[in-house]
């Protein structure tokens, strides 16, 4: 199943899973699959796995600029976690607009995030894992983050105070943020 989001090129998949006493299999991505169901993404190029043992660990808000921009698919393989796109195309009808949708080991959901999207994550159980597909390669040099809390966005922590890496807590805040990404509206 593929479903549109509130941000336009952001999707929601949920590969369906077959399932019998000793558990389930589900196929987490073909290319064809997703092509004839109206879903035609390019060609990925770097799988990512990380694994966050605390709850309430914020990753991101990551992006990587051209000519290296990634284009991810987002699942978790293990517990479950708050995912986030933040749109960052300069003159498109969504920017700055965010949208978030539980990933869990249990709900099998996907997100799709193109390049031009800010994208973080909250782990929401312990010993969380996040694998997702990159449509270009890992280029520090076009390695860029906004901080976490200063695009609005409705993080289901409540009481716990954010776990976060050196280079997270640091980032510029996003009413400083100057986007490398246009908008290119199609017709």
């Amino acid at each position: 199943m593929i479903e549109g989001t509130p941000l336009p090129g952001v999707f929601r998949i949920v590969p369906p899973r077959f399932g019998d006493e000793r558990g389930f299999f589900s196929e987490s991505w073909n290319s064809r699959k997703l092509r004839d169901a109206g879903l035609d993404l390019p060609e990925f190029v770097q799988d990512n796995h990380s694994m966050s043992s605390q709850v309430g660990t914020v990753r991101g808000l990551h992006f990587q600029s051209p000519p290296h921009a990634q284009g991810k698919l987002v699942r978790c393989g293990r517990g479950a976690i708050f995912d986030v796109a933040v749109d960052i195309r300069r003159g498109s009808p969504t920017y700055g607009q965010w949208f978030g949708e539980e990933l869990s080991f249990a709900n099998g959901r996907q997100l799709w995030i193109p390049a031009g999207f800010l994208h973080g994550f909250a782990t929401l159980e312990p010993d969380s894992e996040i694998v997702y597909k990159c449509t270009d390669f890992y280029a520090p040099e076009c390695d860029g983050a906004v901080l976490w809390d200063s695009v609005g966005i409705d993080w289901p922590l409540g009481e716990i105070d954010p776990i976060l890496s050196e280079k997270d807590a640091a980032a510029m805040p996003f009413s400083e943020f100057e986007t490398p990404f246009d908008y290119e509206a199609t017709s």
